[in-house]
Parts: structure tokens; sequence; C-alpha cells
């Protein structure tokens, strides 16, 4: 299916937002997730379906100042 995932067109066969993070190597421990501009608790992740046209933001936490 197609979704956009930070911005950019994606093709993915995961059907949860835990699936699409480990099929693009991403470590769900130290990021933040939206799905169509909702913050997803990381508690929800495996239970958050992901579906066609789905809008997937990953965020890593920053330092400094």
């Amino acid at each position: 299916m197609h979704i956009l995932l930070n911005g950019q067109a994606t093709e993915t066969q995961a059907a949860t937002l835990t699936a699409l993070l480990n099929e693009q190597q991403i470590d769900r421990s130290c990021v933040a997730c939206a799905l169509n501009g909702d913050f997803v608790p990381r508690g929800l992740y495996d239970a958050t379906p992901i579906n066609e046209g789905s809008k997937i933001e990953v965020l890593s936490p920053m330092q400094g100042g």
C-alpha cells in the first residue's frame, strides 16, 4: 500500500505502526509517532493500523540548546 512517511511517498506491506517501524528499521524505543496528525502513544503502536494513504510522522528527540 502507499503511505506518506515523513512527507515521502512510501510503499509498505506493514499492517500496523510497529510493523512499519520494524520494516523501516526504526528503533521504536527512541522515536515519537503521529498518524494522520494525531500523536500515537508508544504503547499503542502494536494496535495502530496503517491504511492506504496514511500520513505518518516519525520524530527523534533532539538535544542541545
